[in-house]
């Protein structure tokens, strides 16, 4: 160790007449330089002496580290800081640990966790809503402690992913419901972290994992720190609780006994929890408080993930980067003269010329187009990296080559979404059709957006780009896809009586309302798969969805003929496949 410190806490000489005397700590001449170090006693700050060299400069003095003036010896490492924390990409990326975790947050951290052991073990539906509201008050309280605000992008995405949590309120489909709970999820953390750049919004949507740990030990150490200083508050408060819930539920039970629509009532209200799920339930349990804990530590100590630098790439000349672009927007734009050809000469000659199929002209169009916008996404961003940028006129040529191939692929989306309405035309609407389709679609709001960042600059595009996609995702759980599906195969039977009957029956509750408008037979074929599956679930209130309730109320109507059994030749009708051969059109179970 360096002796900076006592060199740099010297004072300027006084004159000789005017020092105070200090006590003799020069060494004898007959000792050597080693021996000179002072032996002081603790708290001592007499300076040691330094000898002279010989040549008038003063030489360092010599000895063990820990003999110089101010050592103090360090203190032992936190057992309950994590090593990542301490040294580590994360550690210098993280501000310091947040302070001691607060009841209020402590609080809202075990209700989250209770909720989640008690009502997320009956399946999905309104019940992620009321988990997510003490997770958030747990996240709130943590931030205000440690002084932060809220700021609007903040506000934003949380607003987004409580808004996507009204799905799995809505849609009895798995698919859509999935895609918002993973999307609000990516809100969250974002939220919590509140990033800006492309790296910052990418690593900042999924940087709510990296906290867990972190938040378990925080969550611990508060939770220790109380036990230990106040020992009998806890234990009222653990007396009382007890007391309360042996009181409802002796009271609970009496009641239940002596009136039947109290005891309906209450079991609808209360949870079904039974010893063999015991395991599942605990293991929800955990989750939610490890997640309940991971927002609150990240929302007191969030990770700066926009300090992570990309470097950027080496500019090119102007003729090297604009050639290569020039002469792939030359072809785009011969493609789509070829398109607005097709438009106005027909589908019907262009087949005739290719010697090509309805069903084989359009679906195999729109996978190439599909991958054609996604190659060219990846060509732009390419494209920006390796950008002239050192005069005003390298950034006007970016602009107009840019913005010419972004506009040139959008007539490219257009053209895509367009084959794919002709496919579902002739062949109708799958799960995997619609779910391509929204994808195509979004990649061309999102060429909208790279052509209004050409124009007024990209600060806000990493940021719109995701806001986009959590509302593509919003939209499309709340327009019911699976509602849509039916919708769109229903009316093509009124058309051209043509209907699939075996991938209809594989839809969910969200479809029974459109399906409910065939006629018999159809109509029992198509619900009695719903039906069968509705009969045997028993799910709550809180983990029904409203698609499942107004399912069950058409049904409770009008159930489904359960002795109509010969639906396998109930298939695409006597004039279906008048566009091509309905066999070319291969099955898809999504």
């Amino acid at each position: 160790m360096s002796d900076h410190t006592s060199e740099s806490s010297r004072k300027p000489e006084a004159p000789e007449s005017s020092r105070p005397r200090e006590p003799a700590t020069t060494p004898e001449p007959s000792k050597s330089p080693e021996s000179s170090v002072p032996s002081e006693s603790p708290g001592s700050s007499a300076a040691p002496s330094v000898p002279d060299s010989g040549d008038g400069v003063p030489e360092p003095p010599k000895g063990p580290a820990n003999g110089q003036q101010g050592w103090q010896p360090q203190p032992p490492p936190n057992p309950w800081q994590s090593r990542q924390q301490q040294v580590g990409t994360v550690a210098r990326l993280r501000p310091a640990p947040p302070v001691a975790i607060r009841n209020a947050t402590l609080w809202s951290v075990a209700a989250t966790a209770l909720l989640s052991g008690l009502l997320l073990g009956d399946g999905l539906g309104p019940n992620l809503l009321i988990v997510a509201i003490p997770a958030a008050l747990a996240a709130f309280f943590a931030a205000e402690a440690a002084g932060r605000r809220l700021r609007p992008w903040s506000a934003v995405w949380a607003l987004g992913g409580l808004s996507l949590l009204i799905v799995p309120a809505l849609r009895d489909a798995g698919w859509p419901t999935f895609l918002a709970v993973v999307s609000a999820v990516a809100l969250g953390s974002l939220t919590l972290h509140g990033s800006r750049s492309w790296l910052g919004v990418f690593l900042g949507s999924v940087g709510l994992f990296s906290s867990a740990v972190e938040g378990v030990r925080w969550g611990g150490l508060g939770v220790r720190d109380r036990m230990a200083g106040s020992r009998g508050r806890w234990g009222v408060v653990f007396r009382s609780t007890a007391v309360a819930v042996v009181l409802l539920i002796v009271f609970g039970a009496l009641f239940a006994s002596a009136d039947a629509a109290f005891a309906d009532v209450l079991g609808n209200l209360m949870p079904d929890v039974s010893l063999g799920d015991g395991p599942w339930r605990f293991f929800l349990f955990v989750v939610g408080l490890v997640g309940a804990l991971a927002a609150a530590y990240t929302a007191a100590a969030p990770i700066h993930w926009d300090r992570i630098t990309v470097r950027a790439g080496k500019a090119r000349g102007r003729l090297e980067w604009a050639l290569p672009l020039i002469v792939l927007n030359l072809l785009f734009a011969v493609f789509i003269a070829i398109q607005l050809t097709v438009l106005l000469g027909g589908y019907d000659k262009v087949m005739a010329e290719t010697d090509l199929s309805y069903s084989a002209y359009a679906r195999q169009g729109f996978w190439q187009l599909l991958w054609a916008t996604l190659l060219t996404l990846l060509v732009i961003a390419l494209a920006l990296r390796w950008a002239p940028r050192g005069e005003a006129r390298d950034r006007t040529l970016v602009r107009i080559v840019l913005g010419t191939l972004c506009l040139l692929t959008l007539v490219v989306v257009v053209s895509a979404l367009r084959r794919m309405e002709l496919y579902v035309d002739a062949y109708g609407l799958t799960r995997l059709r619609i779910s391509v389709a929204a994808v195509e679609l979004w990649l061309g709001v999102v060429l909208i957006l790279l052509m209004a960042a050409g124009v007024f600059g990209a600060r806000l595009l990493p940021r719109a780009v995701a806001a986009s996609a959590a509302v593509g995702v919003l939209v499309f759980g709340l327009v019911s896809p699976d509602g849509l599906i039916a919708e769109q195969n229903v009316q093509r039977y009124r058309n051209d009586h043509t209907i699939d009957i075996d991938y209809l029956r594989g839809l969910s509750a969200d479809a029974v309302p459109a399906l409910d408008t065939l006629p018999e037979p159809l109509r029992s074929c198509a619900l009695g798969e719903i039906q069968r599956t509705l009969r045997v679930s028993d799910a709550p209130w809180y983990a029904t969805s409203w698609g499942e309730a107004r399912a069950r109320d058409i049904l409770e109507n009008r159930s489904a003929n359960a002795l109509v059994t010969d639906c396998a030749r109930l298939g695409s009708g006597e004039d279906g496949g008048d566009r091509g051969d309905y066999e070319d059109d291969t099955y898809d179970p999504y």
